[in-house]
């Protein structure tokens, strides 16, 4: 209801303290946590706008771990909601380490109220207005582009592209890990352009790609007559992305030999060219990308771990296709659109049987077996529709996305049937509403109850 008092969730063991900040906060709905448990448990059941976190939690009221757990949690259920830690003196380190993951800001104790409040306030406006220009822009038509031209209606991606441009202009090392084909190297380029280094250079290499012998040169360059071939002073790529970013694509494909020269870059910013004596001062910012296992490649002697750590500052986890529900279907039509302009312009759309086939197949090589297909289909395909026999796709059941409480999953579920009803009828609300077994006016109040454009 419009009148409702907006949720502010305390996470404090100190019942003193806990009253103190419940009995200042007349103007919200305050609700109260002493622990991991009931602070998580609170987020789940009453999804708060904003919370205040302590992060000297029992069992572990002197450190931080448990604190940190909160807000690692809260990061992964809701992320758009905005925390407050609460800093001690002398815990200034804490209180920024948070920030990088994801924390709104923080407040030194003991508590000024007053100050604190502002806080709060400044907080809880910030989540409205963002709330507020995420319903103008999907019903603008321009909702499903975000970071730079990603395109994605999916909660799940949404949520990366928000991390991502959260840390653009941080100095933090960033690592992308997801399967091939989900797109890195567009997010990569996304952090790139979102970040003050845009007017730098955006240098990608595939280590994988590259053989072992000739991945250093690529990377730290060579003078003139280093080695057989060496017929000129070439620049790497460390060096060609100074005042830019340097995307490391299948960084855990380096060898260990040359693991070792890029943490000490990572270390001291100065790099020496193959054959070369001259030390070179670089300003390269590292973002990298693997699908492979560090932990398991640290573990098996195969991965240093201080490069690792040096690399993985903030780690964003990146979806497969199959947990996007709905953007298969979005993102066919882009590409539909692209190569029935480059290839085959009589080709106008999908046929009904196609965007079934599109929205029920799991997608294993993610994005970039999609853009295959409905590059091939589009190139075989006689008619203007392209059918699922020309996407040469069987029809399977997708699976299930995890949902924060009963009442998101029934959400989650009305959305992803919607979603993908609308695709397989090309947006035709009629066929939409006989296709899911409702009414038009039913159709209509779940589109706008959910925030959907047909």
């Amino acid at each position: 209801m419009a009148d409702q008092l907006p949720k502010l969730l305390i996470v404090e063991d100190d019942e003193g303290l806990q009253a103190q900040l419940k009995w200042a906060y007349d103007d919200f709905e305050v609700v109260i946590a002493g622990d991991r448990e009931s602070a998580i448990a609170a987020l789940r059941a009453e999804e708060p706008a904003v919370v205040t976190l302590d992060l000297g939690l029992p069992p572990d009221p002197d450190g931080t771990s448990e604190g940190f757990a909160v807000l690692d949690a809260i990061m992964a259920l809701k992320p758009d909601t905005k925390v407050i830690v609460a800093s001690g003196h002398g815990a200034r380190a804490s209180a920024l380490t948070a920030i990088e993951r994801g924390a709104y800001d923080f407040y030194q104790k003991p508590v000024d109220i007053e100050q604190l409040g502002l806080i709060v306030r400044r907080a809880l406006n910030l989540h409205h207005i963002e709330a507020e220009n995420r319903k103008l822009s999907e019903r603008a038509g321009d909702g499903n582009r975000v970071l730079g031209g990603l395109i994605t209606a999916a909660p799940e991606m949404v949520r990366v592209a928000r991390t991502i441009e959260r840390v653009a202009n941080t100095k933090a090392s960033v690592m992308l890990l997801g399967a091939s084909g989900t797109g890195k190297e567009l997010l990569a380029r996304g952090l790139h352009e979102a970040s003050d280094r845009r007017d730098g250079a955006f240098v990608a290499i595939n280590c994988a790609a590259i053989p072992e012998n000739l991945l250093e040169s690529e990377l730290f360059g060579h003078e003139k007559g280093a080695f057989t071939g060496a017929v000129k002073t070439t620049e790497g790529k460390i060096e060609l992305a100074d005042g830019g970013t340097l995307f490391l694509d299948e960084v855990g494909d380096i060898p260990l030999p040359l693991q070792v020269k890029l943490l000490r870059f990572l270390q001291e910013r100065t790099i020496e060219r193959i054959g070369g004596r001259a030390t070179i001062s670089v300003d390269t910012r590292i973002v990298c990308a693997t699908h492979q296992d560090l932990d398991a490649m640290i573990a098996d002697g195969r991965f240093r771990e201080d490069l690792y750590y040096r690399l993985a500052e903030i780690i964003v986890k990146i979806p497969s296709l199959a947990e996007r529900p709905g953007d298969a279907a979005l993102l066919a039509k882009a590409f539909l659109n692209r190569f029935a302009d480059e290839m085959n312009p009589q080709v106008k759309g999908f046929a009904p049987d196609g965007l079934a086939a599109i929205a029920d197949w799991p997608w294993p090589g993610n994005v970039r077996e999609l853009e295959n297909r409905v590059k091939r289909a589009v190139i075989m395909a006689d008619g203007k529709l392209v059918g699922a026999a020309d996407l040469n796709l069987d029809n399977v059941e997708g699976g299930e996305c995890e949902a924060l409480n009963i009442k998101s999953a029934r959400e989650q579920s009305d959305r992803r049937m919607i979603r993908q009803a609308l695709a397989r009828t090309e947006g035709n609300i009629s066929s939409t509403a006989k296709l899911l077994g409702i009414s038009r006016p039913t159709l209509y109040d779940l589109l706008k109850q959910y925030d959907l454009q047909a």
